[in-house]
């Protein structure tokens, strides 16, 4: 009797694996598996029919035999993931078409591509890609710019740096659309998205997500030191280069517009820590809070709400002095 609820242990944990293996599968071969509609529909359903077969069969025999086809299609399937890999060879939407790199001569970083589009609307605006340079011995601020589309819980990630002249550069990291591509959180988990980091002027990158996709957006102040704040800029011009000798998949979870930006942050100091907020993004902010980066007097909901700067945005909308604006204090 001992014996069967071991077997019987050991089927409901295999099943378990079993379950999480072949929804895994399911959702590979609807993202990733070649061909038209037609064969990305019928391929995932194939996959679920031949699962819940083997499943059952399995169930009612009590024996590994019912086991071993699948086994093989799942290593398969395996084998055939390992083999997506992620490039820089694709027709990419205009927005993310160019990847920022950087020179550093002294305390002087010369910027290749800042994007500094004039948006109309998500489909229409003018194109402009600018060479930059900065003197990171004038940086004298960053900040974190968070935008929701999508509920509290998720938000985008921007770090922007200004400089005495009154100008700020925003870097972002984000998925590498293609052309007519859009962004889905779930697809993000397969493969589906290669990561570009856009260095931007604040009136095309902040703007066209309050104004034109009508996001709502906090901006807040970080309390960080000189050194550690050219340290973080450095640290994004490192992370430019890798992804441009290198390119690598976006990961909804692990590999996303926040978490790059912590490991950046992590390297500079060491003894930040890990927080389930860094996942729900959304919450970043109040993380932040905690472990003392935001500048500013009061409480958390006093800082947040001399944070929020949508209407401020929507207000100033094309003003030249827009970066200013959204920073006065009402």
């Amino acid at each position: 009797m001992k014996n069967r609820y071991l077997i019987l242990a050991g089927m409901i944990s295999g099943s378990l694996l079993f379950v999480l293996l072949a929804v895994w599968g399911g959702f590979a071969l609807w993202f990733q598996v070649p061909g038209g509609p037609l064969v990305r529909k019928a391929m995932p359903a194939l996959w679920a029919a031949f699962s819940l077969i083997t499943l059952v069969r399995w169930w009612m025999m009590w024996r590994i035999k019912p086991l071993l086809p699948w086994l093989v299609a799942i290593c398969a399937l395996m084998a055939w993931w390992s083999t997506i890999k992620p490039s820089h060879e694709r027709i990419w939407a205009d927005d993310v078409s160019r990847m920022v790199t950087g020179k550093v001569d002294g305390s002087i970083v010369t910027l290749d591509q800042v994007r500094n589009f004039d948006w109309r609307s998500d489909t229409d605006y003018t194109q402009r890609w600018e060479a930059r340079s900065y003197d990171l011995g004038k940086l004298r601020s960053v900040d974190l710019a968070m935008s929701y589309w999508m509920g509290p819980v998720i938000a985008h990630t921007l770090v922007s740096f200004g400089f005495a002249d009154g100008r700020y550069l925003t870097f972002s990291i984000e998925i590498r659309k293609e052309r007519g591509e859009s962004f889905d959180g779930l697809a993000g988990f397969f493969k589906k998205y290669e990561t570009v980091l856009i260095a931007a002027d604040e009136r095309d990158i902040l703007r066209v997500r309050t104004n034109v996709r009508g996001e709502d957006m906090w901006l807040y102040r970080l309390k960080m030191p000189p050194e550690m704040m050219r340290s973080l800029f450095i640290g994004y011009l490192d992370e430019g280069a890798q992804l441009k000798r290198a390119p690598r998949f976006y990961n909804t979870l692990t590999a996303n517009c926040t978490t790059i930006v912590f490991e950046m942050a992590r390297r500079i100091d060491p003894g930040l820590p890990m927080d389930w907020r860094l996942l729900a993004s959304g919450y970043l902010d109040r993380y932040l809070y905690d472990i003392g980066a935001l500048a500013g007097q009061g409480d958390f909901e006093s800082l947040r709400q001399k944070a929020h700067i949508t209407i401020k945005a929507r207000t100033t909308d094309k003003s030249e002095e827009f970066s200013g604006r959204i920073r006065l204090i009402d």
